[in-house]
């Protein structure tokens, strides 16, 4: 490891950034200096500005993926190099399309849990749609938060530092009780651990081997959608709504320091959705059924 990427490891770590932040961060740096040859202590705003149009117009990334990198280009330039040129911070896109994340119906979460190639993948994907950690809270859920007698899951450290506490349902504990039945060897501190092979210690499974469970359920299960860990939490946030949850309770269990975050899933929401009373379904329209007053004005059924 260089010496300047050990300085921005300790940079991102001493500000508690979570795991997969640092390996993206790390990793945009790496590509920016790989595209142009050179350290990148060496570049400057002219290499930065033709990284970004080179995300946009040759590898065609997504503007929500080149804002990411550019504000860990951002993070590299200011807090590690230390540089403070204003050019270099007023590169953002002006336009970035907000794009409603994708949610699954309970019969595609049903076929998804029902893919999982095996016990832990199963248990993984339950314990996403039970509770809608975050993929690292998950992977670093331990044996000594789930509290069987209060029938609660105590989240330490999520996103921002903020511990929470999610209702722990009969259905999920039995599932937990079941995967530490048929664990061979039981689980000491972490509920999904993981071995090295040259000693006893454990360690809790990356948050890579979390959402590849997800992705190799969905195949299994032949799902289209796009999928991953923050899909089950969008559908866990989701069918709570649908279900009568109020927003700020939704706002606790999801963790989220804005309740601007949580309205979001009002917009999902099927049960919201079809509660305005479509203006079509009000006129006559020749050759077409009218729908039947004491509906409420639903769509009638296709």
């Amino acid at each position: 490891m260089t010496k300047l990427r050990q300085r921005m490891l300790e940079e991102l770590q001493r500000r508690n950034f979570a795991p997969s932040t640092i390996r993206y961060y790390i990793r945009t740096v790496r590509d920016f200096a790989v595209h142009f040859h050179k350290p990148p202590d060496q570049l400057g705003v002219d290499e930065v500005r033709q990284f970004q149009l080179h995300m946009l117009r040759d590898q065609k990334l997504a503007t929500g993926t080149v804002e990411n990198r550019m504000t860990a280009l951002h993070f590299f330039f200011k807090k590690v190099l230390k540089r403070h040129d204003p050019e270099l911070y007023d590169m953002k896109l002006t336009r970035v399309p907000k794009k409603l994340p994708v949610v699954l119906s309970p019969e595609e979460v049903e076929k998804l849990i029902a893919a999982a190639p095996n016990l832990r993948y199963r248990t993984i994907l339950l314990v996403l749609y039970a509770t809608g950690l975050r993929r690292a809270e998950a992977a670093r859920l331990k044996i000594a938060d789930i509290d069987s007698q209060r029938m609660i899951i105590h989240v330490h450290e999520g996103k921002n530092s903020r511990d929470r506490e999610l209702p722990l349902t009969p259905k999920l504990l039995e599932a937990l009780r079941a995967y530490w039945r048929a664990c061979k060897v039981k689980p000491k501190v972490y509920l999904f651990p993981t071995r090295f092979k040259t000693t006893e210690e454990e360690r809790p499974v990356s948050d890579k081997a979390v959402w590849h469970a997800c992705v190799e359920s969905a195949r299994r299960a032949g799902l289209s959608k796009r999928m991953g860990p923050h899909t089950l939490r969008h559908t866990f946030a989701t069918h709570l709504i649908e279900n009568g949850t109020d927003l700020p309770t939704l706002q606790l269990l999801m963790g989220h320091q804005k309740l601007q975050d949580t309205t979001l899933y009002v917009h999902l929401s099927r049960r919201h959705l079809h509660a305005a009373v479509n203006p079509l379904e009000r006129i006559h329209i020749s050759g077409l059924p009218q729908t039947p007053p004491e509906d409420g004005g639903g769509t009638a059924a296709v």
